[in-house]
């Protein structure tokens, strides 16, 4: 997500920044493995410029189920279920020195997991998922400037929900509810940053009921990959336009394969999808790249992940001229 005429916003379950008019782009996207398939403190780094993939700095506690977002200096990850419990530690990840700390983040507002995120410049919104055993309406605002956060004040999803996923530009994140009281569903939520108000009114909904999904997006548009859609896992995924909040599945292009449970993360020119899952195989390296200018993904050339994953999260460090 971009911004007006500064630095732009960053990925949250999964998403870029837009700036098609000038500034620097994103350089890196950090993804945390999440469940490999137990809960792991693997992170790898994916360079845009090579489509490479190597290691990270590592979680501070082994982790999965979490979700992630940031600006242009660094990442938050809320680290989901940590020793098989739930938790509210999140680690701040340094793109310049690729470092990560537990240390002075703020915590969640309560133990969580299964949430998504998405944010601009300066806050990041993150819906917890699962609190206390049920899906929850609770969403947290993280302020990067003072590593604070707070759940006073924050508009609520409009129903409680988990295993969802998140765009967003620099001015609102679409959270896409994903699984609503156990049922697949096509909703999603309009987030202003401004005003920290939500609504699910005249928001595009999915093109089909679905959960565990992904997403990743620029200044103008946000690629959700939809997970399991209509009761299989699938390929399919939606362009969201935040201008006119209309959404498709309608020219956008497929995952190369079947998934579920995965995670993204871009910049202004492209997703990188890592899909999770895989129907038919499990937990997978397989990465996708989704070029926003002509909609197209291709497997071929991406780095692949460190090792087979799914449940996972990712962050990067996009930046942006002038967005919308």
């Amino acid at each position: 997500m971009p911004i007006i005429s500064t630095k732009g916003a960053f990925s949250a379950q999964g998403y870029g920044f837009g700036g098609n008019t000038g500034g620097p782009v994103g350089t890196k996207g950090i993804f945390a493995l999440g469940g490999t398939p137990g809960a792991s403190t693997t992170r790898n780094k994916y360079t845009f410029a090579t489509c490479t993939s190597t290691s990270a700095a590592s979680a501070s506690a082994a982790s999965y189920y979490g979700s992630a977002a940031g600006n242009s200096t660094r990442g938050i990850f809320a680290l989901g279920y940590v020793c098989g419990v739930t938790s509210t530690t999140r680690n701040k990840y340094t793109y310049a020195c690729c470092s990560s700390t537990a240390s002075g983040v703020g915590a969640a507002s309560a133990a969580s997991y299964r949430g998504s995120a998405a944010g601009n410049s300066t806050r990041g919104i993150f819906t917890l998922g699962v609190v206390a055993g049920g899906a929850s309406t609770i969403r947290n605002k993280y302020t990067y400037a003072c590593c604070s956060s707070t759940a006073s004040g924050v508009g609520a999803a409009s129903c409680g929900s988990q295993f969802g996923s998140a765009a967003g530009n620099s001015t609102r994140g679409i959270f896409a509810l994903g699984s609503v009281c156990g049922v697949a569903s096509t909703i999603r939520n309009k987030y202003t940053y401004a005003c920290c108000s939500s609504t699910a009114t005249g928001v595009g909904s999915a093109s089909a009921s679905s959960y565990g999904g992904s997403a990743a997006g620029n200044s103008t548009r946000g690629i959700f990959a939809l997970g399991v859609a209509s009761g299989a896992v699938s390929t399919i995924r939606n362009k969201y336009t935040y201008a006119c909040c209309s959404s498709t599945a309608s020219g956008v292009g497929a995952a190369s394969c079947g998934s579920q449970f995965g995670s993204a993360a871009g910049n202004s020119t492209r997703g990188i999808f890592a899909l999770g899952s895989v129907a038919g195989v499990g937990p997978s390296t397989i990465r996708n790249k989704y070029t926003y200018a002509c909609c197209t993904s291709t497997a071929s050339g991406v780095g692949a992940a460190s090792c087979a994953s799914y449940y996972g999260s990712a962050a990067s460090n996009g930046t942006c001229g002038v967005n919308v």
